[in-house]
Parts: C-alpha cells; structure tokens; sequence
C-alpha cells in the first residue's frame, strides 16, 4: 500500500518541523509527504526542504482558501493509493503507518480514524487539554470512541485516512471551514463506503497551548456543529446541546442565588461534584494532580466554548431566511 500524507499547514513551520521529524521515524516507509502551505505569512518551505533527504515529500504555496479546499489540493497532487491527512500540530508514532497498513490488509477500511493521545513530553496544560478532549465527561469522549453516533463511525480530519476511491467518487471537502470534516464523513457514508475506528493509530495531537487559544477553538466548533445542520438538520442530535445546556446552567446560577438559596446550593454542589469526578479521572489517567486540576479547567473551558459557540450560532441561524447555507469560504483557521 502506498500512501499520500495530506499535510496543509497555516502559519505554523515549527510545529510541521516536528510531524516531518515524526514521520522520518515510521517503521513502514512506503508512503509521500504532500506539504500544502495555506498562503501563510511564515512560510515553511525551508523546513521541508530541510526534510528533502529523509523523506519523499513535495511542498506547495496556494493562496489561502481554509483547510478544506487546501486538502482538495493536496489530494489533486498525491500519487499514492490511499490517502492520510494529519493537522500539522501533531505527532506521529513510529508504529502509526505499519498498523494502518496491517489494518487494511486484514480487514479493508474506505476511510478509517484514529484516536489522539498526550505525549508524554506535552505541557501539563496540553496534557490537560488532551484530556478534555477525550474525557467522557465532555463531549470529547464521542471523538476516537469506539461506539459513535448512530452506530457508524465518522473520521475527523485531525487523524483520517481515505481510499483514492473515496476521493474520485466524492470529489473531497465541499467545505472549506465551519464542519467541513463532518460534512465530508457523513457524504462518505451516505455513498456507502465502509468506515471505520483503528484504535492502534492513535497520533499525539499538541492542539492549543493555553486555555484561550482552546476556548477560541471550541467556540468555533460550536458554531460548525450548527453550519452542519444547515446542509444535514437530521444530523443535529441531542448530544450536541450538552455543552450549550452545561452553559446556560453555570450562567444561571448567579440568578438562582438571588432566587432561592437551596436551589443555588443545588446548583454549585451539582458543579462541584462535576469537577470533583474530573479531577479524580483525570489525576488517575495522567499520574498527576496538577494535571487533574488542570483538566477541570480545560474541561469547563471547552464545555463553555463550545456551547458559546453552538448558542451564538443557532440564535444566527434561526433568524436567517429558509433555506441560507454557510458557504464555509471564510480564510482564516480557527485560532
């Protein structure tokens, strides 16, 4: 099998020194590096020419239209059979390609996702991060779950892989912002391509590195989870109002103290044992109580971003005319 890494990177040569420096250590080899430079400012060419050596890998500027359609590009250029595309904020262990591979052999995958993981070296705040989003006292814990919504697995682009079939057949990300991932999994599914979880290629995703650079990000998958019910209305589900819900509930309780005094009781003893399961989850995972402190706040942090996110965007949405699509064309990446 070989394969075509999908790698579009915005502003961001330090962290892609790190993937390409990754991926020079994979155990299985067979397999391009598809560099695609977003019309960034600082520009990473250096770096992959630095890498020009070590790995069989292509660089390309485009002006800059958002992740989705610098994917398409990528796509449009690659060789290999099946294609892998990775966020540039992320690691990849040594073993990730081999068991893909063996993965496809035993059992074949159209399109397939991997979880993510804290490196051991991440800070404790990116530690606490990676947590939260995959803690299954968040939302997080759908991401990489072996059990997903409606009983099909839908990959994430942060870690995915896809067929060239899959790609001549669909045509790639319609999108190019706001949900373009799940727009792009559900068409996958909805042409009955087989997809699937490998559990083993799991990548170390560094994601932000402080709580407001995460808040920002959450809040904009909130407001996408919304874009995606303009397009898919059947595909907003109940689960998706649990971060809003948990948002409205910590803004109210101010009200409930002037209200009644048992019932603002209620309501931070409700909190506080929330962050009292995190914490002892998240000590207990990650060997650390700083870290489980830690995951508390990143924990409320994207539960609140992402319910800001969804608030804000669903009250735009239910003003908008019948009928009003998002086109998803906006620039700039969430930061």
């Amino acid at each position: 099998m070989r394969f075509s890494i999908i790698i579009p990177v915005f502003n961001r040569p330090d962290e892609l020194r790190e993937l390409l420096f990754s991926l020079t250590k994979q155990t299985y080899t067979n397999f391009e590096v598809i560099v695609v430079e977003d019309g960034s400012r600082d520009k990473a060419d250096g770096v992959v020419n630095a890498f020009a050596n070590q790995l069989d890998i292509r660089y390309f500027f485009k002006e800059n239209t958002g992740q989705g359609f610098t994917r398409n590009y990528g796509f449009e250029r690659a060789k290999g059979d099946y294609f892998v595309i990775f966020d540039s904020d992320a690691l990849i262990p040594s073993h990730y390609f081999a068991v893909v591979n063996q993965r496809l052999e035993s059992g074949w995958l159209d399109a397939y996702g991997g979880p993510d993981a804290a490196h051991p070296d991440f800070t404790p705040i990116q530690k606490a991060i990676s947590y939260s989003m995959t803690s299954p006292f968040t939302t997080g814990g759908i991401r990489g779950s072996k059990k997903n919504l409606g009983g099909t697995f839908h990959p994430r682009s942060f870690n995915m892989g896809l067929s060239r079939k899959v790609w001549e057949t669909i045509g790639g990300y319609k999108l190019s912002r706001m949900g373009e991932d799940i727009e792009f999994a559900i068409r996958i599914i909805e042409r009955g391509f087989k997809t699937g979880l490998i559990p083993e290629a799991f990548i170390y995703h560094k994601r932000r590195t402080n709580f407001g650079q995460f808040f920002r990000q959450l809040r904009f998958f909130g407001r996408a989870r919304i874009n995606i019910s303009r397009y898919y209305p059947k595909e907003l589900k109940l689960v998706h109002a649990i971060p809003a819900m948990f948002t409205l509930f910590v803004f109210s309780i101010p009200v409930w103290a002037i209200i009644s005094p048992i019932l603002f009781g209620l309501a931070v003893g409700v909190l506080l044992l929330i962050a009292f399961l995190i914490l002892i989850d998240a000590t207990r995972k990650e060997k650390s109580v700083k870290v489980g402190f830690l995951s508390v706040e990143a924990a409320f942090v994207q539960l609140t971003g992402y319910g800001i996110g969804f608030i804000s965007e669903g009250w735009r949405r239910f003003w908008e005319p019948k009928g009003f699509k998002e086109t998803g064309a906006t620039i700039e990446y969430p930061s």
